[in-house]
């Protein structure tokens, strides 16, 4: 049965003319009038009698208006409800976070200040997962992303600074060159134990002499702080300890490369307005966050 035909058929009988209807409806007289003789004909019954001065229901016609009305007025309600909703932004949105990634969570504290009514569910983690399986809305993702069913939003891209205690550097001697790096012992972040770890160097590629990999960014600072290693963080996390000088920035004249972030995101044909509503939100204010925590950036505005 054709549902659209059915809600032409209820707005004719509450119009009370087929002219009316049409109007109401926005749709041609003769388009109107077809579908109603369509539907007369798919369900073998009459169910209007015409006449010069209007519509009028049959026994037929009337028993079909009333199931039918009642069923259009509770897709109405339903439609309502949903768009109440999205307007007033009241819902949930899932999200997954690298759970080192610590400026976000800045972010997402204004966001729900600006937006009360949503719920958010963050799930903080290093592996990378399945957002259609684990139901995630939006995920916060390092490095390239190449996935066909999904929408990869540029936020920003930075580098990571490669450091060590003074107390490692008096011991040891500050390296001039990537390759006084075998000297030192060094810890790697790595999503598993099989994976070889390379820190690329400027222009030089280098297997430092891991003593330790761990995929938690947070150990790492703790080691490199306590004086027991070199290693890569991210400028966020040892802005205030290279301030304090307890921590040393080292080669800087051979930068590590740049870490893009992308917002990620399943490609549906109508994302909800809840998840719009957050892309733009981070569009509008990654910049203060970041430069709050004086991480160089180069910025991508095309999120969203």
């Amino acid at each position: 049965m054709d549902l659209n035909a059915i809600r032409m058929f209820v707005a004719v009988v509450q119009a009370g003319s087929l002219s009316t209807a049409a109007a109401r409806l926005g749709t041609p007289l003769p388009t109107l009038s077809r579908r109603i003789r369509d539907l007369e004909r798919q369900l073998n019954v009459q169910l209007l009698e015409r006449s010069a001065r209007g519509t009028k229901l049959t026994d037929a016609g009337t028993r079909l208006y009333e199931h039918a009305s009642r069923g259009i007025e509770a897709l109405l309600e339903a439609k309502q409800a949903v768009t109440s909703d999205q307007a007033r932004l009241k819902g949930h949105l899932r999200l997954s976070l690298p759970t080192s990634f610590e400026p976000w969570w800045d972010l997402l504290a204004a966001f729900q200040e600006r937006y009360p009514d949503i719920q958010v569910h963050v799930y903080a983690t290093e592996r990378r997962v399945d957002l259609i399986e684990d139901g995630i809305d939006v995920a916060l993702r390092v490095d390239a992303i190449i996935h066909q069913g999904m929408v990869a939003r540029h936020v920003l891209s930075y580098r990571h600074i490669l450091v060590a205690s003074p107390k490692l550097i008096e011991r040891l001697g500050m390296p001039a060159t990537p390759d006084e790096l075998q000297r030192f012992p060094c810890a790697v972040w790595s999503p598993r134990v099989d994976v070889i770890a390379t820190w690329a160097l400027g222009e030089q590629m280098v297997v430092p002499k891991a003593v330790l990999s761990v995929n938690d960014y947070r150990h790492l600072y703790t080691c490199a702080v306590d004086g027991h290693v070199v290693t890569e963080l991210p400028p966020f996390m040892v802005r205030i300890a290279i301030k304090e000088k307890r921590l040393v920035p080292l080669l800087p004249q051979c930068p590590l490369p740049e870490q893009p972030i992308h917002l990620l995101y399943p490609r549906h044909r109508h994302p909800s307005a809840i998840v719009r509503t957050y892309l733009s939100f981070c569009q509008e204010h990654v910049p203060q966050v970041l430069d709050a925590c004086d991480i160089a950036v180069r910025r991508d505005e095309r999120i969203g």
